[in-house]
């Protein structure tokens, strides 16, 4: 059970329409991604509260179909 990346991508920009994202598929397998996503809703966070809003984003799919995932976050310069 892999993920997309176009599937990842939409489930990202649905919590984050302000969003730049970019997406690499690092062994092909869509199971191993590296993300990097500027947003202003990241404005006045710490990294760790960036990375959760991420991952709430994903609905319960990092560490099951997505295995995974080198995520850089940081707010809109």
């Amino acid at each position: 059970m892999a993920i997309p990346a176009n599937e990842l991508h939409q489930m990202i920009q649905a919590q984050f329409p302000d969003a730049e994202i970019a997406i690499e598929d690092l062994r092909g397998d869509g199971d191993h991604y590296r993300v990097i996503i500027e947003s202003d809703r990241f404005a006045g966070l710490t990294r760790i509260q960036q990375h959760q809003m991420v991952y709430a984003a994903l609905d319960g799919k990092m560490g099951g179909e997505l295995h995974a995932m080198s995520l850089q976050t940081s707010p809109k310069s």
